[in-house]
């Protein structure tokens, strides 16, 4: 998913660059989108991980 922010930004910019307003303006906001739902989807894996962390913990002792 942030591979495909990444892509989208190098579009946004490229087309910005060449004086593409609309589609610089489309691509920026797909990144956007799509760097934030990486950053979610990254927190919310992040706290499964550590609440499974605990319960393997607990089950080992």
């Amino acid at each position: 998913m942030l591979k495909w922010a990444i892509i989208f930004a190098v579009i946004a910019l490229i087309a910005g660059f060449l004086g593409f307003g609309g589609v610089a303006a489309g691509a920026a906001g797909i990144a956007k989108v799509l760097f934030v739902l990486f950053l979610v989807v990254a927190a919310v894996m992040l706290v499964l991980a550590l609440m499974g962390g605990k319960a393997v913990g607990r089950a080992v002792k």
